[in-house]
This record gives C-alpha cells, sequence and structure tokens, in this order.
C-alpha cells in the first residue's frame, strides 16, 4: 500500500491515480482539494485565483480517498503571494514545513499503515512525514523535482554573463539547501525525472544506488491526437514555418539563445512566438529580433491553441528535471527541438533534434533543416505522435512497481 503527499496539482496527480487504478492507493494528502462546490463556483467566478484552485481535483481521484487543508491552503497562498520577491524560497521552505507537519499527523492517525508500506512525496514539502515514516518503518521514496543547487550555480552564471536581463535576481538560502539535503538523507529512494538530474545530484551527494529515474508520463486527450491531419494540410499553405515556446520566459530556459538564434534567421521565413509569462526585463524584449513575438501569460486552454498553430517546439533550456511541455507538444504532433539538459524525451534526428544548451549556431542549424527538406516535419510529426505512447500512465505504474523492490 502506498500513501501519497504532494502540494498542488503537480503531474495532474499523475502517482496516486496510476496507485488508484491498482487499488494500491491508501491515501492521497494534498493541501488543496477543490470538491464539486468550489468547483460550481469557480466556474461562475471571475477570479483567476479561485479558477487555478477549482483545478486542484482529478476525476479518476473523485472516489480516492483524499485528505486536504484547504483553509490552511489558502492562508499558506495568502502568505506566500504577501512576500517580497527576494523571499520566495523562505516562503517555500515554510509551506513544505507546515504541510508536511500535517501529513506527519494525519499519518499518526491512520489505522491502516503497516511496516513496509510505501511513503511517497515531493521535495521541501516531505521533511517531517518522512521522518515518521522512518520511525513507524515505511519505505520512504521521494521525488526531487530540480536539479537543486547545481540549476541555482547555472542561473547565476547566466545571470552574470547577461546582465540586467533578469526582473529578479535568483537569491535561494542556504536554508533551502539544506532542508532538501536533509530530506535526501532520510529517504530510502530518491526519485528523479531525468539522468541530467540524476547527475546532479549524484554531485551533491547522494549515492547513486539510492537514485532512481522515472520520467513523467503525460496522456493525450483524444482530440488532441486527432489535430494531426488538419495540421499536415494546413500547413501546406502555409508561408512561414511557425516556432512556438512555451514557458516562462526566463534565463534558465534558454530564451537568450533562442533570441540570438532567431537573429540569424531573420530572412527566413520563420515566425517565433513566445508564449508565457514574462521574466526578463523590457530592455532585453526590445533585443528581440522583428520575426519573434512575446505574447505572455495565458490560459491552459490558450495553451492548446497555440500547439495547434505551429509547426515545431522549442525547448532551449539550461536546466530542467524534465520539462513536461515537452510531451505536451508532441501529442499535438509538433517535432521538439531540446537540450540534454532536460528529460529524455527526444530521439535526435527522429521526433526532432537535441542542440547543445547555450549554442545558438546549433540551434539555427536546426531550424534551417526543416527549411530544407519540407518532408523533414511531416515525418517527424508522425514519430512525435508515436513517441508520447511511451510516457503513458502505464509505463509511470511499472516504474513504481519497480521501486518496491
Amino acid at each position: 500500500m502506498w500513501f501519497c503527499s504532494q502540494i498542488g496539482a503537480r503531474e495532474h496527480y499523475a502517482v496516486p491515480r496510476v496507485l488508484h487504478r491498482e487499488g494500491r492507493l491508501g491515501a492521497l494528502y494534498t493541501d488543496f482539494w477543490a470538491g464539486s462546490f468550489i468547483r460550481g463556483i469557480a466556474r461562475r467566478s471571475r477570479s483567476r485565483l479561485f479558477q487555478s484552485f477549482a483545478t486542484r481535483f482529478h476525476p479518476e481521484l473523485a472516489q480516492a480517498p483524499v485528505t486536504s487543508w484547504n483553509i490552511r491552503s489558502l492562508a499558506w497562498e495568502a502568505g506566500r503571494r504577501n512576500q517580497k520577491n527576494g523571499q520566495i524560497y523562505e516562503s517555500f521552505i515554510k509551506i513544505g514545513a507546515s504541510f508536511s507537519t500535517c501529513v506527519r499527523g494525519m499519518l499518526a492517525r491512520q489505522r491502516d499503515l503497516n511496516p513496509g508500506n510505501f511513503f511517497f512525496a515531493y521535495d521541501t514539502g516531505a521533511l517531517e512525514a518522512m521522518e515518521w515514516c522512518r520511525e513507524h518503518g515505511l519505505k520512504c521514496i521521494l521525488n526531487q523535482m530540480d536539479p537543486n543547487r547545481v540549476e541555482v550555480q547555472m542561473v547565476r552564471e547566466e545571470e552574470k554573463h547577461w546582465p540586467d536581463w533578469s526582473t529578479q535576481s535568483l537569491d535561494v538560502p542556504e536554508e533551502y539547501f539544506r532542508r532538501r539535503e536533509q530530506e535526501w538523507a532520510v529517504a530510502d529512494r530518491v526519485v528523479v525525472n531525468s539522468d541530467f538530474c540524476r547527475q546532479a545530484l549524484i554531485q551533491q551527494g547522494v549515492p547513486p544506488e539510492k537514485l532512481a529515474i522515472v520520467p513523467l508520463c503525460f496522456e493525450a486527450a483524444n482530440d488532441e491526437q486527432k489535430m494531426e491531419t488538419a495540421r499536415s494540410n494546413a500547413s501546406s499553405s502555409k508561408n512561414k514555418l511557425r516556432v512556438l515556446y512555451l514557458g516562462q520566459v526566463i534565463l534558465r530556459k534558454g530564451i537568450q539563445y533562442l533570441m540570438q538564434a532567431a537573429k540569424l534567421l531573420e530572412n527566413e521565413p520563420v515566425q517565433f512566438d513566445i508564449v508565457g509569462p514574462i521574466g526578463i526585463s523590457a530592455a532585453a524584449i526590445a533585443c528581440a529580433p522583428r520575426n519573434m513575438t512575446f505574447h505572455g501569460r495565458v490560459t491552459r486552454d490558450q495553451t492548446a491553441q497555440w500547439y495547434r498553430q505551429s509547426d515545431i517546439f522549442v525547448l532551449p533550456t539550461i536546466s530542467d528535471g524534465f520539462a513536461l511541455t515537452q510531451l505536451e507538444a508532441m501529442s499535438y504532433g509538433l517535432p521538439v527541438i531540446a537540450t540534454p539538459c532536460c528529460g529524455t524525451v527526444v530521439s535526435d534526428g527522429q521526433d526532432g533534434f537535441i542542440v547543445p544548451q547555450r549554442d545558438i549556431n546549433a540551434l539555427a542549424l536546426a531550424f534551417q533543416k526543416y527549411l530544407t527538406d519540407p518532408g523533414l516535419l511531416q515525418n517527424q510529426r508522425y514519430a512525435a505522435l508515436a513517441k508520447v505512447k511511451q510516457f503513458s500512465l502505464n509505463h509511470l505504474a511499472a516504474n513504481l512497481r519497480s521501486l518496491e523492490n
């Protein structure tokens, strides 16, 4: 039996969903769970915050044993939003510790716990609960979502190389790192979502034998995979290759290198659409070439439309634990151009291209390949649609079972 703990709707509740399907979910503990009453109000509300909380639900878990702390969660969120930008990591620590303490209290009252059961939780919000579980014989599995110190150091290097680009300098307190390192020490297994993240944690002292790679999963809605035919027909009449960047517009995601690559292609029939919350300065945006447009933050429904009207997805990231957007893009038949600094999804030359991080020329050359070979895009679309099937919930279920050995 597994007991899962998570703050937010991480991975669309994939882990507890898989376990519930197999009848192995003892309980899901989460900060906020939107029942039918809350979802009903959200449908009539114009508040973006309220609508976002209403997504903290999944129909597959409607009958699952779920415990949440909705009122406390609203207070935690209010406190986080009132923090100054430089204090956001202090807020993460406080919320993580408060949530984990609540989970520990519920575990202590759980009657069907047995030694040998499994406790699964995500980093920063797991320490207190895992310490209790270890004392009572439960196996602790921690999911570390990013490369921690390694990633922060990489971003700081980017800030030095691209001064005045970030709207907010990265300032992470030592206490944040120490909390995560304590969680690694308590956990029986530490799950990461990519080999890139695995290597980063080994550099930080996590024993290799304690680490396990479990890629994220994604199951596309039926209508998404049906878009391929319509898109292939429409693309023949397009005058430009449409390239989509979707995510936070920040240095860590490599927007600075994509901007430079776009400048090399200003005279080519390529349009770059930058979609997502902007975290770089107005001065940096002013440097963008004329073939690049910044669209800002969009809703979940609007992202679907961007996928549908694009030809290629680009992820020039400096560091990502995985980047689920790769799979989302492929589910719409978009080949993906990515760096090795994220989850292993792209098969180079088959359903996209892998380019070295920070390599402007390699990035520009990848786009050029689609312009010089008209059949390449169509072939890679089919391969992208096929690739998504390798990241199903069934594959996640098999990976979770392997952690029990």
